[in-house]
């Protein structure tokens, strides 16, 4: 009983979190490992015990403690944690190198990394680690962490972490400390509900696939005068149901069983670490999470008319082509796939706000504070519906220009490789596009290069190849603006160009 009221959990849930310990073997308690590939493009993520182990944890900590030093970040961090049964072990090991490091740990407990960033403004803090492996299975854990608010690490400091982490052990420094802070939770709900007041009761499926995002979201969305018919919203570690992943499929058809069940209004799906939203509409349909950004952009572009927006390099034409956003005077800048660059890349272009087809969405003031956060995109969502008692999301999605866009589809690749491979593809198609050449018989107008490549063709239709950054996967996705077998032809002449290269699969299943 003392372990529930410390974490917060019932009975059930610590339960299932005792079932999930595993015992990690005597090297894991001695010997540190920490495996090179973990360190990713904006975060870290590893199998445990198998690519981290604890040892590792703390070397992992001790050279974030070096970085903030070299960084001039200051002595003190924010350090929370998800619900998975080792990420408080992992969590307290990363402390003990911080610690060893000279910084003082200000430990918040367990929390959704939105939370976690609120926490920064809230305390004061610039530095934060958040020990998660966000939608990853179980055995996965990871680290999310910033220097500076609202940021997170960007390439650049993820890879001098990982130079310090394999290549300079830290010495010890002096001035180190430890203390917990309560409370975070209930400051997170009450700031973000402070500009949200709903004439209309919606009727919300909120599921979460029993990650952390239960403990937190059924509440703060009830708290905003929803009713909430939850699904899978007790935490159990093991994620017995599916993955909490908003931009799987499996995820969101039970989503939409749900809705079709019961009658809900709409549906919102939370990942493991309540930082992206998956949407379902009142007809059981998925949504996808672009698309949702483009009505957002519309419902905030009203109230700051020639708005700018960040929308990732994977997301619908739409951003730049709709004739509402268009007749408001925004304009959409498309950048790289990831929170740590579209955080940055937000604040540099004085957008609005930001968005990607993932589900993460990026709020700047006076809306939000700069990060991505699943429930404030949420009560967005719910405001785009309390304008019109009658308006349902159905009648939104109607209401934009119709496209025909494949699945997020990721292709297996090796790390040693999705780079050299996506590099080749980009090179091929901007050597078309200079040849005035073409893709599924439209004339290439542009490839956009930030990140991969995407194909811009002369009526609006695109398609895209990038390396994944968090998994040994290619990245490929088409939208069409005139028809579901154009769509095709584009992956279809994409997909021949990845089979030259030696990329297979039955990844175009779903199109």
């Amino acid at each position: 009983m003392v372990l529930c009221a410390q974490y917060g959990l019932n009975a059930r849930e610590m339960a299932a979190a005792v079932n999930c310990l595993r015992f990690t073997g005597w090297d894991g308690l001695n010997q540190p490992m920490i495996a090179a590939k973990g360190f990713r493009e904006y975060d870290g993520r590893w199998l445990y015990p198998d690519e981290l182990n604890l040892p590792g944890a703390a070397a992992l900590g001790a050279g974030l403690g070096k970085l903030m030093h070299e960084c001039g970040a200051g002595q003190d961090i924010i350090l929370g944690r998800d619900f998975r049964s080792y990420s408080h072990e992992v969590a307290n090991a990363i402390a003990l190198g911080l610690v060893e490091s000279g910084i003082r740990v200000i430990d918040i407990g367990t929390v959704i990394s939105p939370m976690a960033y609120f926490s920064r403004a809230h305390l004061g803090i610039g530095a934060v680690a958040m020990v998660t492996a966000s939608h990853n299975p179980n055995g996965w854990t990871g680290l999310k962490a910033g220097i500076r608010h609202p940021h997170t690490l960007n390439g650049c400091e993820i890879r001098r972490l990982r130079e310090i982490v394999l290549q300079e052990p830290p010495a010890g420094r002096a001035g180190g400390g430890y203390r917990c802070v309560s409370g975070i939770p209930s400051a997170y709900a009450k700031d973000l509900l402070s500009g949200y007041r709903f004439s209309r009761r919606l009727k919300v499926v909120c599921a979460t696939g029993n990650g952390t995002a239960g403990r937190f979201a059924p509440d703060i969305l009830r708290q905003a005068g929803m009713e909430i018919v939850p699904l899978h919203t007790e935490l159990d570690c093991r994620f017995p149901n599916y993955n909490p992943n908003p931009e799987s499929v499996v995820m969101l058809d039970d989503m939409g069983r749900r809705i079709q069940q019961t009658g809900a209004d709409i549906g919102f799906g939370f990942d493991g670490d309540g930082d992206r939203l998956g949407v379902v509409d009142n007809q059981g349909t998925a949504v996808f999470s672009d698309k949702i950004g483009v009505m957002i952009a519309r419902a905030l572009a009203q109230r700051h008319r020639g708005a700018r927006f960040v929308a990732d390099v994977k997301s619908t034409a739409l951003f730049s082509s709709d004739p509402v956003l268009r007749g408001l005077g925004a304009s959409t800048d498309y950048w790289k796939t990831g929170h740590s660059h579209m955080k940055l890349r937000v604040e540099q272009t004085g957008a609005v706000a930001g968005f990607e087809k993932s589900g993460h969405f990026y709020f700047a003031p006076p809306v939000g504070r700069g990060y991505d956060d699943a429930l404030l995109a949420a009560l967005e969502v719910g405001r785009m519906l309390d304008r019109k008692a009658d308006t349902k999301l159905s009648d939104l999605v109607a209401s934009l220009a119709k496209t025909w866009m494949t699945p997020t589809m990721s292709p297996n690749c090796s790390d040693a490789r999705k780079y050299q491979v996506a590099e080749r593809i980009s090179e091929r198609l901007t050597a078309m596009c200079a040849q005035n050449g073409t893709l599924a018989g439209q004339r290439i107008q542009n490839v956009l290069r930030v990140n991969g490549a995407r194909c811009i063709l002369a009526n609006g239709s695109w398609g895209l190849v990038r390396a994944s950054s968090n998994t040994p996967n290619l990245v490929v996705v088409c939208e069409s603006v005139e028809s579901a077998s154009e769509m095709r032809a584009i992956f279809a002449e994409l997909d021949r160009m990845l089979r030259q290269e030696g990329v297979e699969g039955d990844y175009d299943q779903r199109i």
